[in-house]
C-alpha cells in the first residue's frame, strides 16, 4: 500500500528557506516519476515541481529557480528545498507520484508571513 508523509513545513518570513521532505513506502520512489504540489484555499491542487525517474526535473514557472527537488533513493525520499519564500508560497504541500489522484498524505503546512 503506497503511503506518503509530507513534513518540514513551517512559519518563515518572506526570503527564507525551508527544506521539505516526503518520505515514502509500499512503492519504490526513484521506480516512478515523482511530484510536488500544493493547495490554498481558493486553489485546486496545482503541481509545484517534478522529478523524473531518470533525473530532469521541472517547475511551475512562479517558483523556476526558488525551489528544487530532489530525491534519495536509498531513504525513499522526496526532497523540495524551498528558497526565497514570498508570501504567494503559502499553502499546504503534497508530494504523489506524478498523475496519480489517490493516497495522498496529509501534507506539511507552508506559511510565509511578516
Amino acid at each position: 500500500q503506497v503511503q506518503l508523509v509530507e513534513s518540514g513545513g513551517g512559519l518563515v518570513q518572506p526570503g527564507e528557506s525551508l527544506r521539505l521532505t516526503c518520505v515514502g513506502s509500499g512503492f519504490t520512489i526513484k521506480a516512478y516519476h515523482m511530484a510536488w504540489y500544493r493547495r490554498t484555499p481558493e486553489t485546486q491542487r496545482e503541481l509545484v515541481a517534478f522529478i523524473h525517474t531518470g533525473g530532469s526535473t521541472s517547475y511551475a514557472a512562479s517558483v523556476e529557480g526558488r525551489f528544487t527537488v530532489s530525491r534519495d533513493n536509498v531513504q525513499n525520499t522526496l526532497y523540495l528545498q524551498m528558497n526565497n519564500l514570498k508570501i504567494e508560497d503559502t499553502a499546504i504541500y503534497y508530494c504523489n507520484i506524478y498523475n496519480r489522484d489517490t493516497d495522498w498524505g496529509q501534507g506539511t503546512r507552508v506559511t510565509i508571513s511578516t
